[in-house]
C-alpha cells in the first residue's frame, strides 16, 4: 500500500508551513536520508529528510503553497511492486469540521478514498503523549506485533522508521485502548477584541492598506499574547554608569584591530548577564508548567530584529566564552537571522534574553518576557546625565536598564540580586576578563 509523506513538525512549537521548493520530482528513487523538500516554518527555511525508501509516486501539495498544517499529507511514497495506480487506496485529507477549525492545535481529520484500509493510527506512550512513526514503521510492527512504546526511533526528531521496526524483536502488541472519554468543555476564553469585521466597518469611510500576516507575524502575535496574559510580569529598574566600560572597550579595540575585531557596548552586556548568571545561579531558570526547571550554563538569548519580525538567537555557555567569541558568534547569528537561515535549535531555549533599544535612542522601556524565560532586560541607551559623586555634581554616560521577571519563577529580593550583579560586572568591566 502506498505511504504517505506527511507535513513534519520542524520544531517544537511549528503547526503550519510553507512547502517553498521540491528537490526531488514524481517518478524518482526515495532513499532514506534524501533530502525532498524545503520548508518554511515561521522563523526559518529547513530542509526536509525522507525517513523511507521508495519511489515518488505522486506530489500532493504543490510548491510554494502556504499554510499547510503538520501531519498534512503533501507526496507518496510506492513500495517495490506498487504502481501509481495503487495511489488510490492512499487516505486522503478531507475539509476539518468548523468545530474542530476552531480548535486551538487541531488536527485534520483524514478518511480513506476508497475501502482499503488505513496505517494504523498513530500510537501511544505509556505517559499518553504521541510517539512518532512513519506510515509504513506503523504498519510493520503491527504486522509483528511490536510494541512502538518499547522501539527507539533513529529518524528526524526521534521518529520511528522502517529499519528500527524491521530489527526490532516481535511481542504481543498492547490492547487497544479505550475510546477516549469526552473532554470538559473549555473554560470561556478571554476577550480577544472586537472582531475584525468590527474594526473593518469602523475605518469603511477611511482610506486603508490591509496587511496579511505572515508566519512570524502570527507566532509573535500568539506568543506575546500568551506571555502577558498567563505571565505575571513585575519589572526592576536600574542604572549602570558606563564610563569605564567605554575607555576599557576602546583600549581593547586598539589591541584587537588588527584581528578584526571590534566590540560592542552590546557584547559586554551579553556578558555581564551570563556571569550574573552563574552568581545567582536560582534566577537561572525557567518555567516548566508545573515547576521550575535550573539551567546550570548561562544561555543567553539575544533580540535581533529583521523584516517584519524579530528572533532571539541563543548564545549557550556564554560564561565559558572570550567577549571576541561571544561577538563573533553574535554578528554571526544576528546575519543568518536576517536571512532566515537559523536553525531551530539557534533560536529556541536559554534562560534569560536580552533586549537593546539603546542603539536606536530609546532611553527606557519594558521588555515583554519570551516564554519559558524567566527573565529579560530591556536596555536603553547611555546618555550624559548629572551624578553626585562625593558631595560633587560630574557628568556621566548612564544607561538604564528594566529587568523584567516572571514571579512564578524569580521573587523580587532574587530579581534584585540578579539586576545587582549585572550592573557590578558593567561597571567595572576588567573584571569579566578575569
Amino acid at each position: 500500500m502506498p505511504t504517505e509523506i506527511l507535513m513534519p513538525a520542524l520544531s517544537p512549537t511549528m503547526e503550519e508551513g510553507t512547502l517553498a521548493k521540491w528537490l526531488v520530482k514524481e517518478g524518482d528513487e526515495v532513499k532514506s536520508g534524501d533530502i525532498l523538500a524545503e520548508i518554511e516554518t515561521d522563523k526559518a527555511t529547513m530542509e526536509f529528510e525522507a525517513v523511507d525508501e521508495g519511489k515518488l509516486g505522486k506530489i500532493l501539495i504543490a510548491e510554494g503553497t502556504a499554510g499547510v498544517k503538520v501531519n498534512t499529507p503533501i507526496a507518496v511514497l510506492l513500495e517495490e511492486g506498487e504502481s501509481a495506480d495503487d495511489i488510490g487506496a492512499a487516505p486522503a485529507p478531507k475539509p476539518e469540521a468548523k468545530a474542530e477549525a476552531d480548535a486551538p492545535k487541531a488536527e485534520a481529520a483524514a478518511a480513506p478514498a476508497a475501502a482499503a484500509a488505513p496505517a494504523p493510527a498513530a500510537p501511544k506512550s505509556a505517559d499518553g503523549g504521541r510517539i512518532f512513526a512513519s506510515p509504513l514503521a506503523r504498519r510493520i510492527a503491527a504486522e509483528k506485533g511490536i510494541d512502538l512504546a518499547s522501539v527507539a526511533g533513529s529518524g528526524p526528531h526521534g521518529r520511528i522508521v522502517k529499519a528500527d521496526v524491521e530489527g526490532a524483536k516481535p511481542g504481543a502488541a498492547k490492547p487497544a485502548a479505550e475510546a477516549p472519554k469526552a473532554a470538559p468543555a473549555p473554560a470561556a476564553a478571554a476577550p480577544a477584541g472586537p472582531s475584525a469585521e468590527t474594526i473593518l466597518k469602523m475605518y469603511a469611510d477611511r482610506e486603508t492598506e490591509e496587511v496579511a500576516l505572515d508566519g512570524m507575524r502570527r507566532t509573535i502575535a500568539a506568543r506575546l499574547s500568551e506571555a502577558k496574559q498567563t505571565i505575571p510580569h513585575f519589572y526592576l529598574r536600574r542604572s549602570a554608569k558606563l564610563d569605564e566600560l567605554m575607555k576599557f572597550r576602546a583600549m581593547l579595540n586598539k589591541q584587537l584591530e588588527s584581528r578584526g575585531v571590534k566590540l560592542s557596548v552590546n557584547d559586554f552586556i551579553i556578558k555581564a548577564c551570563a556571569l550574573a548568571l552563574q552568581e545567582v545561579p536560582d534566577a537561572n531558570a525557567v518555567w516548566a508548567g508545573d515547576r521550575i526547571l535550573k539551567l546550570k550554563p548561562s544561555d543567553v538569548a539575544v533580540a535581533v530584529a529583521i523584516e517584519g519580525g524579530l528572533f532571539t538567537p541563543v548564545l549557550k555557555d556564554a560564561q565559558q566564552k572570550t567577549l571576541s567569541a561571544l561577538s563573533a558568534e553574535m554578528k554571526d547569528l544576528a546575519n543568518r537571522a536576517k536571512t532566515k537561515k537559523l536553525a531551530p535549535h539557534e533560536y529556541q531555549g536559554g534562560s534569560f534574553a536580552i533586549s537593546n533599544l539603546g542603539m536606536f535612542g530609546i532611553e527606557n522601556f519594558d521588555a515583554v518576557i519570551n516564554p519559558p524565560h524567566g527573565a529579560i532586560l530591556a536596555v536603553g541607551a547611555g546618555i550624559q546625565t548629572p551624578v553626585v559623586e562625593n558631595g560633587e555634581v560630574v557628568v556621566r554616560n548612564v544607561m538604564s536598564m528594566t529587568l523584567s521577571v516572571d514571579h512564578r519563577v524569580i521573587d523580587g529580593a532574587l530579581g534584585a540580586q540578579l539586576l545587582e550583579a549585572i550592573v557590578k560586572h558593567l561597571e567595572n568591566p576588567m573584571g569579566m576578563l578575569a
